[in-house]
This record gives C-alpha cells, sequence and structure tokens, in this order.
C-alpha cells in the first residue's frame, strides 16, 4: 500500500476529513474533528495508529516495522512503517480499528449523526 492508497481508505471512511494541522507534511485524517491516523511524506512512509494497549503491544512483538507512536501516547499509538513487509489486510484492519477507537470514544448522538452521513 502506497501514501496514496492509504489516503483513499482513509476518506472512504464516514465523516473523514483530511488536513495539516501540523506542518505541510503531516497528514492527519479526522473523523468528527479528531484524529485517526497521522502520516508523513517523507520517506519511509509511516503512520501513526491508534491501537488497543493489549494489540499494541502484541503487534510490535510480532513486527519490526510496528513501534510505539512517535510523539503520541505511547501506550495508546503505533508507528507503523509501509514497507511493504506488513500486509495490505493488516494495515486496514489497524486503520479501521483506530477508526473505531475513536468514534466509540464519541457521544451517542455523535456516533448516531455520523451514522447517517
Amino acid at each position: 500500500m502506497n501514501i496514496e492508497q492509504f489516503r483513499e481508505y482513509c476518506l472512504n471512511k464516514k465523516g473523514v476529513t483530511e488536513g495539516f494541522p501540523f506542518d505541510e507534511h503531516t497528514l492527519a485524517f479526522k473523523v468528527s474533528g479528531k484524529i485517526f491516523a497521522i502520516t508523513s511524506f517523507d520517506l519511509p512512509f509511516t503512520v501513526n495508529l491508534k491501537c488497543d494497549p493489549e494489540r499494541a503491544i502484541e503487534l510490535r512483538e510480532k513486527y519490526d516495522e510496528i513501534i510505539p507512536g512517535y510523539h503520541m501516547n505511547k501506550k495508546h499509538w503505533n508507528t507503523v512503517t509501509f514497507d511493504g513487509m506488513i500486509p495490505d489486510k493488516l494495515l486496514k484492519e489497524m486503520t479501521d480499528e483506530s477508526y473505531e477507537l475513536v468514534v466509540n470514544s464519541f457521544s451517542k448522538k455523535l456516533r448516531d449523526e455520523l451514522k447517517e452521513l
């Protein structure tokens, strides 16, 4: 998966917007104003994704390309290097989980509004 494929995958989720809140090289994907993925145009291509703390540890132990989240809460975020070693299916699963963790933190009203989109 390359950055454009990743971008397209994120933008196909309900309520997702993209922007550059930090600088012109750091692209953030948000759902209802909350970040669920942060990536950069620098090489190697990496992305920060939110993750269940126990699963985060498991993934880090299994894959060298997954490390504690760079500049993030290392308990809840992983940095993933997209270098072809991580299967696209797993990258999509991790992106889905990050999105769902953020959405599940919303009020019921906001979650219901997202479902209507």
